[in-house]
């Protein structure tokens, strides 16, 4: 039996004649084994008191600390240990490994070559194995490849580390997604995916301070920047261990009472975007590949992290640029973190507030733009100025969380969420790849076709964001016209049925 017969036999549907929005429809999903695995967790647990809002506030306060300073330091440490070669830069690598500004472009480069190539791979394994222990070794072994940097003393090994450092650090957002989505309504989900993309505010902040204090050490064994990259992929390595045995893979599996567990899945009926299936659809693939906001959301991506790839990667270089000795540039970096936090923190508390992710997007998009602008065309002389754009530039990252969150809201399905995690972390890497090469070394030590490369993508990238908006509204108008026609009514437990967003007419689109 095909897979779309057996999708269309999860729905053993009794639909009586008249199909008004006023009644369910008689039926329910009979084949668990093809939904959502909280569905058969559901049938066989029985009857559990109704939850209060005070048991919700207080359910909702214990899954925040149970999964979100785990989630918080998978990113904070993916963040930091992919740009400690940025801090390693100005503490002396490209001397010590004798390699050119061209090969430690390509360095960059060549991290997000592979974090792109393994998106896919990560998204059938974190489908087919248990999310969280896939993710958790998953960041142990970047660990351990972040540990033997210490030991390259040239391109080819900086190379070979760079390589598996995207292989395996690849799964750590699409993993962080996913996880969020299983714990929270769709209104709670902006905040927290802020909370756990917090890591690379605080991970610029611990980052730059790292690179300060390393730069007092000396010694006859270590240089400064292998010491660096020592400590912290030890510190990672048992990161992952702590995510391996701590972090829940589900609700269902968590360490919460059976009442909560249950309390943990019916209030995220209100989502239609299930929690967890272990069976790979391709019908949701070729939908995921069809669907418009697919390819919008992509756009978005792309081009917003054009300027972030080249911020993260050359931040430091472009600070040292203005006129700052190496020390003096680790701690100008600090406020880089510090303007990341407060974008971050306020975009996704708005978000989740007002319901309006593409706004707050394009208001991040804004200061990135006057960042560029004036880093490109103040005086050479203003380095007070330039600093302060270098600084604005960084709430552009800030605009991932939201898109990030707005994939977790506005698809149904978990084959289609898990190849739409893969595709908008596709689309983030060619934007961190595009991002550097805009930093060649015949433009150095100014980069002024890459300042201005950051307006002009910018600026694109709120454009393709506004048509995105447009869209989410007509298709929500556009069900809402078949619900007052009577041509849609309520399927019992269809919240479960694993069904996409495009096949659950119920679904609405959140802005």
């Amino acid at each position: 039996m095909s897979a779309s017969m057996k999708e269309k036999e999860a729905l053993d549907i009794e639909a009586s004649p008249d199909r008004n929005n006023s009644e369910p429809i008689v039926g329910e999903i009979k084949d668990v084994r093809n939904a959502d695995v909280a569905l058969d967790f559901l049938r066989s647990q029985g009857d559990v008191r109704p939850m209060t809002p005070e048991d919700e506030k207080r359910l909702v306060r214990k899954i925040d600390w149970m999964i979100m300073p785990l989630m918080w330091g998978c990113y904070c440490l993916q963040y930091l240990d992919k740009t400690l070669i940025n801090y390693a830069n100005v503490m002396g690598l490209q001397q010590d490994a004798n390699i050119t500004k061209g090969q430690f472009s390509n360095l960059a480069l060549i991290f997000y070559v592979t974090y792109l190539a393994f998106e896919f791979p990560h998204g059938y394994g974190m489908q087919r194995f248990p999310t969280a222990k896939y993710l958790g070794s998953m960041v142990a072994l970047w660990g351990v490849i972040v540990t033997v940097t210490a030991a390259c003393k040239n391109y080819g090994a900086l190379v070979t580390t760079r390589v598996l450092l995207g292989v395996f650090e690849s799964a750590v957002a699409p993993s962080l997604i996913l996880i969020t989505s299983m714990w929270y309504k769709r209104n709670e989900q902006p905040p927290r995916v802020g909370i756990w993309y917090l890591g690379t505010g605080t991970g610029t902040i611990i980052g730059s301070l790292i690179s300060f204090g390393f730069q007092h050490y000396d010694s006859n064994t270590f240089t400064s920047w292998q010491i660096m990259f020592l400590v912290v992929g030890l510190i990672t390595v048992c990161v992952g261990i702590l995510v391996v045995f701590l972090l829940p893979d589900n609700p269902m599996k968590s360490r919460l009472t059976h009442e909560e567990k249950v309390w943990a899945i019916e209030r995220l009926r209100e989502n239609m975007t299930g929690i967890e299936n272990k069976h790979m659809k391709f019908s949701q693939v070729l939908e995921c590949l069809k669907d418009p906001q697919t390819w919008l959301l992509s756009l978005i991506t792309i081009s917003s992290n054009v300027p972030n790839g080249a911020v993260s990667s050359f931040q430091a270089t472009l600070i040292k640029g203005f006129g700052y000795d190496s020390k003096h540039t680790a701690l100008l970096q600090i406020p880089s973190g510090a303007v990341s936090i407060v974008a971050i923190l306020s975009a996704t508390y708005l978000a989740g507030r007002f319901n309006q992710r593409g706004i707050q997007l394009v208001l991040l998009l804004i200061p990135g733009m006057l960042g560029g602008a004036l880093m490109a065309f103040l005086p050479a002389g203003n380095k007070a100025g330039k600093l302060i754009g270098n600084y604005l530039t960084n709430a552009i990252g800030s605009t991932l969380p939201l898109l990030y969150s707005w994939v977790a809201a506005n698809y149904a399905g978990h084959t289609k969420k898990v190849t739409m995690n893969a595709i908008l972390l596709m689309s983030f890497c060619l934007g961190n790849i595009i991002g550097p090469l805009s930093f060649t070394p015949a433009s150095a030590p100014d980069y002024i076709p890459a300042k201005i490369t950051i307006i002009v993508t910018c600026a694109f990238a709120a454009c393709v964001t506004i048509v995105l908006q447009f869209y989410y509204i007509r298709e929500n108008k556009r069900r809402d016209g078949l619900k007052a026609a009577g041509d849609l009514g309520h399927i019992n437990d269809i919240e479960f049925s694993d069904r996409t967003d495009k096949e659950n007419k119920e679904f609405r689109y959140r802005l």
